[in-house]
């Protein structure tokens, strides 16, 4: 394999799952680079993905993690697939109006449209079924992206409904089915 996947973690309660994701891709072969949005790191540290992908985790458009390499850039072009997981309604937002106002917004500007893009939403159902939400993944799927829906389960707000992360050996399946591996 040895693929290169670019994963984004967002401002959502389901961030620690991320670890199990980045875990798992990378004992399948995968090598998993992550950026980490500035909610993202509120549920959990860089150094937790670091430990586990072997990667330096980047957080931060204006960090410069090596002088000779425009990072935003450089991530996103070398990308064999780009997935989010979890992804908030603000990242999907910002994708779909080509927002770039941190590192993961902008990397994701500069993608390359044939990388395959997926998108695993988690967040509360009220904001999951919302129509500007809603609209918001129309626009990316005919941008391209793919989405690895959520699951219904008790959410951290104490409510039952739509709006849970996929299950990690559903998201790393459709990883693998995408790639062709």
């Amino acid at each position: 394999m040895g693929k290169n996947i670019l994963m984004g973690v967002t401002g959502s309660i389901a961030a620690y799952k991320a670890a199990d994701i980045a875990n798992n891709l990378t004992k399948e072969g995968y090598n998993v680079t992550v950026i980490m949005t500035r909610g993202g790191m509120q549920f959990i540290t860089p150094m937790t993905l670091e430990t586990l992908t072997k990667n330096k985790v980047y957080t931060d458009v204006f960090e410069v993690y090596d002088p000779t390499v425009v990072e935003h850039i450089s991530l996103a072009q070398s990308a064999d697939l780009v997935l989010i997981a979890p992804a908030s309604a603000d990242i999907m937002a910002k994708a779909a109006c080509g927002i770039a106002d941190d590192l993961l917004s902008t990397a994701l500007l500069a993608v390359f449209p044939e990388t395959p893009k997926l998108i695993a939403p988690a967040m509360n159902t009220v904001m999951y079924q919302n129509p500007v939400t809603q609209r918001n993944m129309a626009t990316l799927r005919e941008l391209g992206y793919d989405f690895i829906e959520p699951r219904v389960g008790r959410l951290a707000c104490g409510t039952t409904g739509t709006g849970a992360l996929a299950a990690t050996d559903q998201i790393i399946e459709r990883v693998k089915e995408v790639l062709g591996d």
